[in-house]
């Protein structure tokens, strides 16, 4: 286990049922508690963005937020811990093709702390691995990279028919793909729906990118967002694509969407901020 300082908890006004975190956890992250899911999953949105709202350097380049949070250990065990409460993972096409040889799994991100992670998952009934719901209009895909091929995550894409087409272009793909609709682009409601018709809801953590969880938050969808503020500052000057949070969609002035502050912890001059949308 890594030797983590614990999280300075700076405000805490969460609530719902407490998390039961293995003590290697806990001396870390301090408590934790989470709503009850309701009539539809529960879903909750993991990011980390620098000083200036940069969420991606450079957009589809293999980096990930590992290039915004920098050499953060809390950050990533952060990202670990929620990523063994979930029951599915849904993160879009493009976090895939910038990340090509990730598998969304605990111990990818936070290897130090598997043992508690998957005592974690045995804590709360749930399966060793959550869902990996890769969700892509186009079908545009590589089907050789290794969340495809390894079989070490239950893995399900999620596309539209014409995106059905596109992946079986040149044979059997070798993990679930379903098409849920006719249309261009998918929902948030439809990629819930999916999830909850073929693994039965519980918690979705969704990752990104961008693109995603604004489609979230247009349809109402995004319970909760833990968001890691680095103290890094990225910078933009127009050569290359570097989004923030939310792209493709425009909420303020006209139908502005605000968060309730659920949590402040620190580590260093990382912050670790936990809002509610429709708790």
């Amino acid at each position: 286990m890594p030797d983590l300082d614990p999280l300075e908890t700076l405000f805490d006004a969460s609530n719902g049922d407490e998390v039961p975190l293995p003590a290697a956890l806990a001396e870390v992250y301090g408590s934790l508690r989470i709503p009850r899911p309701r009539a539809r999953p529960h879903v909750i949105g993991n990011f980390v963005t620098s000083l200036d709202g940069v969420v991606e350097l450079d957009a589809g380049v293999p980096r990930g937020g590992g290039a915004i949070a920098g050499p953060q250990p809390h950050d990533r065990m952060v990202m670990g811990l929620l990523r063994a409460m979930a029951d599915a993972i849904v993160v879009g096409a493009g976090t895939l093709r910038a990340t090509p040889r990730h598998l969304w799994r605990a111990d990818r991100v936070s290897p130090g702390f598997s043992e508690a992670h998957a005592e974690l998952r045995k804590r709360l009934h749930k399966a060793p691995e959550p869902l990996n719901v890769i969700v892509t209009s186009s079908g545009l895909l590589d089907l050789d990279a290794p969340l495809f091929r390894g079989g070490e995550v239950p893995v399900l894409v999620l596309t539209t028919l014409s995106g059905e087409q596109t992946l079986r272009r040149h044979g059997e793909p070798p993990v679930q793909v379903v098409a849920v609709t006719e249309a261009k682009r998918l929902s948030a409601d439809t990629v819930l729906g999916a999830i909850e018709q073929i693994q039965g809801g519980g918690l979705v953590l969704t990752e990104g990118g961008p693109q995603l969880i604004g489609e979230f938050f247009a349809r109402g969808k995004l319970d909760e967002l833990f968001l890691t503020l680095s103290p890094q500052v990225a910078g933009r000057d127009g050569s290359t694509d570097r989004p923030g949070l939310v792209a493709g969609y425009l909420f303020a002035p006209e139908a502005p969407i605000w968060g309730r502050l659920v949590s402040v912890k620190r580590a260093g001059s990382h912050l670790f901020l936990r809002y509610g949308f429709r708790l």
